[in-house]
Formats: C-alpha cells, sequence, structure tokens
C-alpha cells in the first residue's frame, strides 16, 4: 500500500467519505477553526491595545525609560530600571531555589516513592497551583514574613553575609527575599509536574538495562533518567521562570514597593507586575498611565521570550526522540 494511501486526508477533503458529506466533520473542522483563529486575533488586539496604551510614554522617554531609575509622579518622572532589576533578582532566586526542589519531588514521586504514597503526595504538590495568590500573599504577611524577620534572616546572614545577597539582618516582614519565597512556592508545582511526565515518559527498557549492567539507582537516574529528559526539564524552568516574572498580587503584598536597586535580598522592592497592580487604579495622569502600559510591554516582551524558547525546547525534544 502506498504511503498517499496510508494517509488520512485533511481539511475539505476529510469532509467526504466514499462520495458523501460529513456534517459532523465539517462543524469540528469549523469550530476548531474558529477556536485557533480566535485566539491568534485575541493575541494581536492585547498585544496592539498594550502598544497603543503606552504610546504616551514610548514619545515621552523613549527606550531611556528601560534605564530610567526614578518613579516620581509629582515630577512625572518614569524609569523602569528599578522594576526590570527586582523582576529579574526575585525571579532568577525563586527558579534557583524551586529548580531543584520540583525536580526532586518528580525524581521522588516517579523513581522513589513507593505506590501508595505517589498520588496523595503527588495531588498535594499540584494543589499549591490551585491555591489564589491573594491567598499566599495573605500567608506570607501574616506567617511568613514574621518567620523571616525571627528565625531565617539571622541564619542567613551569619552564613551568607560575605555575599552582597544578604547583608545584615532583615527587621520588617516585606522584603525582596518574601518575594522570592513565595515565588518559589508557585513556581514548585508547575515545573514538578512537568518533570513527572517527563521522567514518566523515559523508556523502561532503557532504566532496566542500566540496572541490569550494575547501575545503581543513582547512577540510572544520572546517566538515563536527566539525559533523556534535559532539555523538557529546561522548557519546564522557563516555563516556571515565565510565570514568576508575571506575578503580581502576592509578590506586590510582600516585597515592599520600594523603588530603589538593591542586590541586598532583606531590603524591600518592587517589580514590573507589582508596580502595575499596585498603582494603575490610582493613577492620576495620562503619562502615568502609559508609563505603567509600558511596563506591562516589557512583561508582554519577556512573557514572548520565555514561551518561544520553551517552544523550541520542546520541539528539539520531539524531533530528537523521533530520529530515535
Amino acid at each position: 500500500m502506498s504511503t498517499a494511501a496510508r494517509t488520512a486526508p485533511t481539511g475539505p477533503a476529510a469532509f467526504q467519505r466514499r462520495g458523501r458529506f460529513r456534517f459532523g466533520d465539517a462543524l469540528l473542522y469549523g469550530l476548531t477553526a474558529v477556536a485557533g483563529f480566535a485566539a491568534v486575533v485575541l493575541l494581536i488586539l492585547i498585544t496592539w491595545k498594550v502598544l497603543g496604551g503606552a504610546q504616551l510614554s514610548w514619545e515621552t522617554f523613549g527606550l531611556g525609560f528601560l534605564k530610567g531609575t526614578t518613579w516620581n509622579p509629582n515630577t512625572a518622572t518614569y524609569g523602569a530600571a528599578t522594576f526590570i532589576f527586582g523582576t529579574a533578582l526575585t525571579s532568577l532566586f525563586a527558579l534557583l531555589v524551586a529548580g531543584p526542589i520540583a525536580i526532586a519531588i518528580a525524581l521522588f514521586l516517579t523513581e522513589l516513592a513507593p505506590g501508595w504514597i505517589r498520588s496523595p503526595v503527588g495531588a498535594l504538590v499540584e494543589m499549591l497551583a490551585s491555591v489564589p495568590s491573594v491567598v499566599l500573599g495573605f500567608w506570607g504577611i501574616l506567617v511568613m514574613g514574621p518567620w523571616i524577620v525571627s528565625s531565617l534572616s539571622p541564619i542567613l546572614s551569619k552564613l551568607l553575609d560575605w555575599t552582597p545577597f544578604f547583608d545584615g539582618e532583615q527587621n520588617v516582614g516585606s522584603s525582596q527575599l518574601a518575594a522570592v519565597l513565595i515565588l518559589t512556592i508557585m513556581i514548585v508545582p508547575i515545573v514538578s509536574s512537568i518533570c513527572r511526565e517527563l521522567f514518566v515518559g523515559v523508556p523502561q527498557e532503557l532504566k532496566d538495562g542500566a540496572l541490569a549492567l550494575g547501575a545503581t539507582r543513582w547512577e540510572v537516574v544520572r546517566g538515563v533518567v536527566f539525559p533523556y529528559a534535559r532539555a523538557g526539564i529546561a522548557a519546564a524552568l522557563i516555563l516556571g521562570l515565565g510565570r514568576a516574572v508575571g506575578e503580581a498580587i502576592a509578590v506586590t503584598q510582600v516585597i515592599g514597593n520600594n523603588v530603589a536597586i538593591h542586590t541586598d535580598l532583606f531590603k524591600p522592592g518592587d517589580t514590573l507586575a507589582s508596580r502595575i497592580a499596585g498603582q494603575y487604579q490610582g493613577a492620576d495622569t495620562a503619562l502615568q498611565v502609559a508609563s505603567l502600559v509600558y511596563l506591562a510591554v516589557i512583561l508582554l516582551v519577556f512573557s514572548l521570550i520565555a514561551n518561544l524558547a520553551a517552544q523550541l525546547i520542546v520541539r528539539r525534544v520531539a524531533g530528537r526522540h523521533q530520529i530515535r
């Protein structure tokens, strides 16, 4: 049988079988096509609206907005550098903490945990993703912030005072460190869930073969599981980073909303998303509103880059598996 004969028809040709028009196939094709085009149109409209809203700020500050460190509505002076720095600092530290934890959870649930514990623990970890961010923010204010001041900051200041990230001790509950920990809680279930699917997808015969050759469990994980899934793990981490960058409400509640560049995590700061969430409703002038929308443009660009990078990595993994 030829390849052409085995290939299923697509498009309008799929609506007819043995000379008859199939209304169900045509309806399915139409609904899915409308849904696909609607998603593209919606994305274009959002981008167009955001770019239009930032036009006044773009005309006033141009690319200088990206390196400006002042945000003062009284003098109509706005810059995004402090928020870009705060976003990068908190997101990267959150990813640095959440990545190993999420990968360890995924490995435990797929490779080490007994069968009776996998489903309950996996469900509990994934439930973290369903907790509203405002609830996490309140928990950060009432519980985590005081705990950082009383217990965590003294330990970190003693062990890591030689770094520029833990200078002195934290005296108030709001800080960049609190934002890092909140973002860590939000990233872990996302990365862990994706990594679990990746590890489950590793062919069992590869692991059995390594064990048969005398490899230990750790050597199987290091030599078989990680190499097979490493590109997918990278994609999962990028998606987690995108989640951290875009979080607004919980970060706004715990970060302190301070317009300053601090490498010290014990000090308060601000991010792109938290600045938008905290000031948009109370913006008094058109230039302030446009500057806040300009921050949204920066977030949109970063999200686009992160998602494209994740898609490229996923396609690389799919292509490698097809070759094998």
